[in-house]
């Protein structure tokens, strides 16, 4: 009769052992308290178009919050910009009221007095700063009264740098993708060991630039030194006030007014064929943006007839005068006397770039990822008529008018002012968010303010501490040499079974 072997029992009692023991790992202890939840953090971005509420949360357990920051819900506030409401008393509070109300609803109640809220306002106030600071202070306390007003932890309503949007663009896009730390296998945060991305913002007053470089920064005021997770970073950038769309637009049309001898009637040739409007000179001329197109007596309640005449090269033509390439008191600029060094690396272009670059899409069906791509999509979409536009992107139409303008703009931007050319450009890539979280600079203010961006490198256990590893590495060793032996004891059977065998 043949021997049997050891009894199946065996591994099935070791793999068992093995699994109860990392089970035990997890099962709390009376020392083990419940995940305390989340914190909360609260960013107003005051743009100069419209204003938008952020709500980050991150893990309440990380003092630093390091790499655990994430977006839990957005708002954006009707209307315009907060600098709109100028000489409104109260307006620009009132308007906060319903995107703050929804913040008191979107975060867990016992966590509003801890909450912090930032307001930033950018090119918009900036712009109000210059011509009007005492409305731009007005707005400000307003707006901060409001604030105030509700139970969170109030921080502070400030007006934004132009150099402090762009550094904290650059942060939020380099955060987002992770470019600073990444989770390792040991359970700590490690450097991600990546380059950079560089940061490019379109809003509706400014357009910022930022990218980290290696070149010697001729203007200081275009340096901006960082010190993040133990490493150094040295950037380059620079806000161009006016070149934002919407102030781009009113300088653009100005220009053309001036250009004709500010008659009562003028024609476009960015504007499409088909399309013609009603402007209030004081809605073109009132801006800090077109002081140097502005006639020397005009009557503010006057109004122009503007009729498109969708003419792609006379387009580009006025749009190139908007800037100013003549002359550099630097080894090379990019235009209107700005020091720039050469753009390298990857790019990631935001906020009104993104949009521009989706109108493009929608109008053309190109996805313009090459210089000659985008030219060739300007071009197209400047030739359509206003109804052939409306027919293709009709939920656009309150700005169909202004797309080709736009693309023109961004087109001359990119190429002749920032520099980028056919190796360069297709590494920049047009995005409205990153993961579930939207771009832009109010995650880097948050995250700088709020100390959760730390300057030395850090190390932070993301699940078991090292007591729970070292016991859980000698159970896996323990249940690997009950394997061996059981494997062993097999194999001494299996030879005595082999010697025994025969016949009866």
């Amino acid at each position: 009769m043949a021997h049997r072997s050891a009894h199946p029992a065996v591994p099935i009692a070791l793999l068992v052992f093995g699994l109860v023991a990392i089970l035990l790992l997890t099962i709390p202890t009376e020392d083990v308290q419940e995940p305390p939840g989340f914190m909360y953090g609260i960013v107003l971005d005051a743009g100069s178009s419209h204003t938008a509420l952020y709500i980050y949360k991150w893990p309440a357990d990380k003092l630093n919050g390091t790499g655990v920051v994430t977006q839990h819900t957005e708002c954006h506030v009707k209307g315009e910009g907060i600098s709109s409401y100028a000489g409104r008393q109260g307006a620009a509070g009132r308007s906060l009221e319903a995107c703050l109300d929804q913040a008191v609803e979107d975060i867990p109640k016992e966590r509003h007095p801890c909450t912090p809220v930032y307001l930033g306002a950018t090119a918009g106030m900036r712009l109000l700063q210059i011509s009007k600071p005492e409305l731009s202070d007005q707005i400000l306390q307003e707006v901060g009264h409001k604030i105030q007003s509700y139970p969170f932890s109030y921080q502070g309503a400030t007006i934004l740098s132009g150099k402090e949007e762009g550094a904290y663009g650059w942060v939020t896009v380099n955060y987002l993708s992770e470019n600073f730390i990444k989770y390792g296998f040991v359970g700590s945060w490690l450097s991600a060991g990546r380059p950079t991305v560089g940061a490019l913002d379109l809003g509706g007053a400014s357009t910022q630039i930022t990218f980290e470089t290696k070149d010697k920064v001729e203007d200081e005021k275009d340096l901006k030194k960082l010190r993040l997770y133990g490493h150094d970073y040295s950037l380059y950038t620079h806000s161009f006030l006016c070149y934002g769309r919407d102030e781009f637009l009113k300088r653009l049309l100005a220009h053309i007014l001036k250009s004709q001898g500010y008659p009562l009637s003028i024609t476009h040739p960015c504007y499409p064929a088909g399309f013609n409007r009603t402007v209030k000179l004081n809605s073109t001329f009132s801006s800090p943006c077109t002081e140097q197109y502005n006639p020397s007596s005009y009557d503010p309640l006057a109004s122009v007839t503007v009729t498109g005449s969708g003419q792609y090269q006379h387009c580009l033509g006025n749009v190139s005068e908007i800037f100013s390439f003549d002359s550099c008191p630097f080894s090379q600029c990019s235009f209107d006397k700005v020091f720039q060094p050469n753009v390298s690396g990857s790019f990631m272009a935001f906020s009104a770039f993104y949009y521009v670059h989706l109108s493009l899409q929608r109008t053309t069906g190109v996805t313009a990822q090459t210089p000659s791509q985008l030219e060739n999509a300007a071009e197209t979409q400047c030739g359509m008529t206003f109804n052939q536009l409306l027919l293709l992107d009709p939920k656009q139409r309150s700005r169909l008018q202004d797309n080709c303008a736009s693309s023109v703009f961004v087109k001359t931007l990119m190429f002749r002012g920032y520099g980028f050319d056919e190796m360069s450009f297709p590494r920049v890539t047009f995005q409205k968010k990153a993961g579930d979280t939207s771009v832009g600079w109010a995650l880097g203010y948050m995250l700088s303010l709020s100390s959760l961006l730390p300057a030395e490198t850090v190390g932070l256990r993301k699940a078991l501490t090292p007591g729970a590893w070292a016991t859980l590495i000698f159970l896996s060793v323990l249940l690997l040499v009950g394997v061996l032996v059981f494997i062993l004891l097999r194999s001494v059977n299996g030879k005595k079974k082999g010697g025994s065998d025969g016949t009866i």
